[in-house]
């Protein structure tokens, strides 16, 4: 199991070994999950809402327990590190939070994406408005700095061949199945205005761009400038500040639902304009925002659209013909579930009528990726239904996105305004 060159192998000793590590560490998930419910939830209700959607995601199932990965023990982590940072009057959660996080990082640098969102939520609630700011400045750096030292230390010699593997900007701007981000509707946009000039006369180009091979390489445009990794971490970077300064300088930011719904943000900012982006990091959106759906309606509006999107996105990495019922029963199951959760608690209205529309064409889609396709053009043009997957889907995470951030500038949260008005 250990040599590199023995492909393919699969004893059943492995897989068991493979798939008992991730039902125990599934153990952490929920423990995360408990307790960040806990701190958000006011009811019985609101709990139990976010308890089944958590433990029953199916993004989870398809990427950790078929596919096989440990974004679950990961995300448990994460939710325990939130959970303890939103105790704004607990002095020990912050610092047990502060910890985990950076264990966090440690474990899975994609984290670190989200790392400026718990830097500004812990520089205002605990250091600033709490006095001696450096004094507890300094025990939150020391937390991060000694975990470091610990993870890192032993491999101190072998540090630049650590980073080249933590950013691999030579893999390209897209992963051999294009994450549904923005960069899969740009690259969209590339070929269809490619086509457009073919047709028209207007391209005479040759030169064939190299995106739908479904390899790990570098891409290339017949159209449209070529994004760079500088170009690609800028926009990520430019998109998140806006809301990083709300939740640092503006006084109807100190909830900690806000902070949650910032990290949401900058986990999707990430998501979107990040380079080599795998499908699975939609997760570390989705998550998080469940737990705010459950108590409140703008929130369970962008989780369902969100949620909805991004799982329809991960079930190509289930390529197998007889998985093919498995993909259509888990997302209509989880279309329909979200449906009738959330209009019975919240109301009918919940969904604007094109939302609606959008979210019942994504079992339509995942049945023509994995059936029509292959009966109309057989072996030819493989990865179109992969392409029209993932930007069809990019679409809703993108809206979502766009939707919630403005939410967010506008501090929606009837919750909190009710309490003011009380």
């Amino acid at each position: 199991m250990l040599k590199v060159e023995n492909l393919n192998y699969a004893s059943f000793n492995t897989v068991l070994f493979q798939r008992g590590t991730v039902i125990f560490l599934d153990l952490v998930y929920a423990y995360g999950v408990k307790e960040i419910g806990k701190v958000f939830c006011s009811s019985f209700d609101e709990y139990l809402i976010f308890i089944v959607f958590s433990l029953c995601n199916i993004g989870l199932l398809l990427v950790d327990h078929v596919h096989f990965q440990y974004n679950g023990f990961l995300l448990g982590i994460l939710l325990l590190a939130v959970a303890n940072v939103s105790k704004m009057n607990k002095q020990v959660a912050i610092l047990s939070g502060t910890l985990l996080f950076a264990i966090l990082l440690n474990l899975k640098h994609i984290y670190s994406y989200v790392a400026p969102v718990f830097v500004v939520w812990l520089l205002r609630s605990y250091c600033i408005n709490e006095g001696s700011f450096f004094r507890r400045l300094f025990a939150l750096g020391s937390i991060v700095i000694i975990t470091l030292i610990i993870s890192f230390g032993p491999f101190a010699s072998q540090l630049p061949q650590v980073i080249s593997r933590l950013f691999p900007f030579k893999r390209g701007l897209v992963h051999a199945y294009w994450a549904a981000n923005a960069w899969a509707l740009y690259i969209g946009a590339d070929k269809a205005i490619c086509l457009i000039l073919k047709q028209l006369g207007w391209l005479k180009s040759t030169r064939t761009a190299v995106m739908t091979g479904g390899l790990v390489q570098e891409q290339t445009f017949l159209v449209l400038p070529s994004p760079t990794p500088v170009v690609t971490f800028l926009l990520t970077i430019c998109t998140m500040l806006p809301a990083l300064y709300c939740l640092l300088c503006k006084k109807e930011y100190t909830n900690p639902k806000q902070f949650v719904r910032c990290l949401v943000l900058c986990a999707l900012c990430s998501f979107i304009f990040g380079w080599h982006v795998h499908e699975k990091a939609i997760l570390t959106a989705i998550i998080p925002l469940c737990v705010l759906a459950a108590t409140n309606k703008d929130d369970a509006r962008i989780y369902i659209i969100l949620s909805c999107a991004g799982h329809a996105a991960l079930l190509p990495l289930l390529y197998m013909d007889n998985l093919t019922p498995l993909k259509i029963l888990l997302i209509s199951v989880h279309i329909t579930a979200s449906f009738l959760t959330f209009f019975r608690k919240f109301d009918a209205g919940l969904l604007y009528s094109y939302e609606y529309l959008y979210i019942i064409n994504l079992p339509v889609l995942t049945v023509y990726e994995t059936i029509v396709h292959k009966l109309i053009f057989h072996d030819k043009l493989p990865f179109l239904p992969l392409a029209l997957t993932s930007i069809y889907c990019a679409v809703g995470i993108t809206y979502s996105w766009v939707v919630y951030y403005y939410m967010f500038l506008r501090c929606s949260d009837a919750d909190d305004i009710k309490k003011k008005r009380q």
